[in-house]
């Protein structure tokens, strides 16, 4: 409460003009940025062929969800996040994302799904997490998850879910919402993806939620073609990965923006990079997380 939270810890020595932005753009809508980004298709798509010969499935959103773990795991400012205009360090990773699925009368459906990940998790490691949530959201005669269930709750009668969440938000900013409303909260999450490749079009520029933390959100666009000039000055035609990325620009300054991009780029372009757990973990969250597994090797900077 003013101030505390259990799912982060509030940062006061930063830069002034940076703290003060959140009082200046209070809302997420106020403060979101747009950029596109791009990735070399040839190379992630080796990687994925590469890997199904080798009897792995590995996906092109896990693979995009892997970089940015990895990215996480040393550039700590991605994972912070603003509520009642202070800043924050996030005391875990996790990613939300949409998963299609048909129901019983074979009627297209989503499902927004959260995954908690660990920062030295592999590549191997995040598939798996991955594929697990989508199979069992999937799966015939699935209830739905903790998302699902706490949202059929909130509209079970009229009026309820206007009050329940008002006073959500409410519980939220003084840092007093329950752990398991926030678990099961996709909106409360370091990264929000949307794979608009997998409908067949190209990739948006998503809001953020003013509901909830998440301060980024990714969305991947079907393959297109970009023109090229090589060395010798001729022209020649690439194949990429469009995406559309929004974040909000009070968590991080524009250096650590530039580093992030061209961080995750160079996982996104080079898997293998991601076969083999980081050796040290820089965190800005001062004592041992729960999701650290390997406390001995990991760097505090808080």
């Amino acid at each position: 409460m003013f101030g505390f939270r259990f799912d982060g810890r509030r940062l006061s020595d930063l830069d002034p003009i940076q703290m003060i932005t959140a009082y200046i753009m209070p809302r997420r809508d106020d403060s979101q940025v747009w950029t596109p980004q791009e990735v070399d298709y040839d190379k992630v798509a080796r990687y994925v062929q590469n890997q199904r010969e080798l009897g792995r499935t590995v996906s092109f959103m896990s693979i995009t969800i892997a970089a940015f773990i990895r990215v996480l795991s040393q550039t700590p400012e991605a994972n912070r996040f603003i509520m009642n205009k202070q800043i924050y360090a996030r005391n875990e990773i996790a990613v939300s994302f949409m998963v299609l699925k048909q129901d019983k009368n074979a009627k297209a459906e989503t499902s927004a799904v959260k995954v908690k990940f660990d920062p030295y998790d592999t590549i191997f490691d995040v598939s798996g997490r991955v594929e697990a949530a989508i199979a069992a959201n999937r799966a015939p005669g699935a209830m739905g998850n903790a998302t699902e269930r706490l949202v059929r709750t909130l509209i079970s009668a009229p009026l309820l879910p206007t009050i329940l969440v008002g006073g959500l938000r409410l519980l939220d900013r003084y840092g007093l919402m329950p752990r398991k409303i926030i678990d099961a909260s996709p909106f409360h999450t370091s990264l929000f993806v949307t794979n608009m490749a997998s409908l067949g079009i190209n990739y948006i520029y998503h809001h953020i939620y003013n509901f909830g933390t998440t301060g980024l959100f990714l969305s991947l666009g079907k393959i297109s073609r970009k023109a090229r000039a090589n060395p010798n000055g001729e022209i020649t035609t690439k194949r990429v990965i469009p995406l559309g990325f929004v974040g909000d620009e009070r968590i991080m300054n524009g250096l650590a923006y530039a580093t992030l991009f061209r961080a995750w780029r160079k996982y996104m372009e080079n898997p293998e990079l991601l076969e083999k757990p980081p050796e040290t973990i820089v965190s800005e969250f001062k004592g041992t997380p729960e999701w650290v597994k390997h406390p001995k090797t990991k760097t505090n900077v808080g």
